[in-house]
């Protein structure tokens, strides 16, 4: 059916212009981390919110009140989560995975990409996304919590210290011997 009549069309624009409103002023009221997606939860929230406000403007069983409501406990159910989660150590191993580290001193972790489901070809692209195109040059690749890859050059990772604690020892050397190598050679990234 291509046009149902004026009436219906009026109701979606009516309820979708409302919905939306009234999801701009809760998201602001609860702050940027509701749309952080720094997690899975953050992640499942934020694609909750855009179902929620679709049903609400285009079906005729949800009212605009029962979306307001669907709105406001997922972004409360995340709120608390979050505050859990910086305030508790149970909450937050629940709700946050550790960073994971899938490459490290030019060499591949196979059985770390089996688990976490990646391919050496996927991790070779985020090395050649960040501007490198030598592993050498890379101290280490992060599986980060949000299912990103961060690439850390060698030249860059003097300390460590914001690599995961696993491996942010090892570092301390091989990042420092290879600026030096870096350096010394007088090669670009």
């Amino acid at each position: 059916m291509l046009f149902d009549g004026w009436a219906d069309l009026g109701r979606v624009v009516a309820l979708g212009a409302a919905a939306y409103t009234v999801m701009v002023i809760v998201l602001r009221v609860s702050g940027k981390r509701t749309l952080a997606k720094l997690n899975a939860f953050d992640l499942v929230v934020s694609v909750a919110l855009g179902s929620v406000l679709a049903t609400i403007a285009l079906s005729r069983d949800v009212s605009l009140a029962d979306g307001v409501a669907a709105i406001t406990v997922l972004v409360a159910a995340q709120w608390v989560v979050s505050w859990a989660s910086v305030h508790t150590s149970v909450a937050q191993r629940l709700v946050r995975a550790e960073a994971t580290v899938v490459f490290d001193s030019g060499r591949f972790d196979d059985v770390v990409l089996s688990r976490v489901r990646l391919t050496r070809g996927e991790v070779c692209q985020a090395i050649r996304s960040s501007g490198c195109g030598d592993f050498e040059l890379v101290a280490a690749v992060v599986l980060e919590t949000d299912g990103s890859l961060s690439v850390v050059s060698a030249d860059r990772c003097h300390n460590a210290s914001a690599m995961p604690a696993t491996i942010a020892a090892s570092h301390l050397a091989v990042g420092a011997a290879a600026a030096e190598e870096h350096r010394s050679t007088g090669t670009r990234q």
